[in-house]
């Protein structure tokens, strides 16, 4: 029998995510929110599984340079990269909203719902978008 504790983080969180991903499947109708988080960014995505398109995606460089300082009514308690996550959830919905999207499915990728996935998941939320 494996251990658990001889695999690294980032298998841990494989696992995690196929685990996730065993029971999330994205429509047309209700296309599923992927979030991949890294170091140094952010990227988050509507997929439709059935036809396996992304609908449309968001990356934090698209946030940071032009709406990091304009946007800064609602995420002024949120400092640095969680800033930047708010408003990318935020840049999804509108985009989302242009595709005729209002319903998702939320795959947190196998990441905790905590600090820049809960702030995507927040300013999506707050966008408009239903999960």
């Amino acid at each position: 029998m494996k251990r658990l504790f001889n695999k690294t983080k980032g298998a841990l969180r494989q696992v995690r995510h196929v685990r996730v991903r065993k029971v999330l499947i994205g429509s047309d109708a209700e296309p599923r929110l992927s979030v991949f988080r890294s170091l140094k960014g952010m990227v988050a995505q509507l997929i439709d599984d059935g036809a396996g398109k992304t609908l449309c995606y968001v990356d934090a460089k698209e946030v940071k340079p032009a709406k990091a300082k304009a946007g800064k009514e609602k995420s002024e308690d949120k400092t640095g990269k969680v800033a930047v996550s708010y408003l990318m959830g935020k840049l999804l919905a509108e985009k989302a909203k242009a595709k005729g999207v209002s319903r998702v499915k939320f795959d947190r990728g196998g990441y905790r719902y905590h600090g820049r996935v809960k702030a995507l998941a927040d300013g999506a939320r707050e966008g408009g978008l239903i999960f």
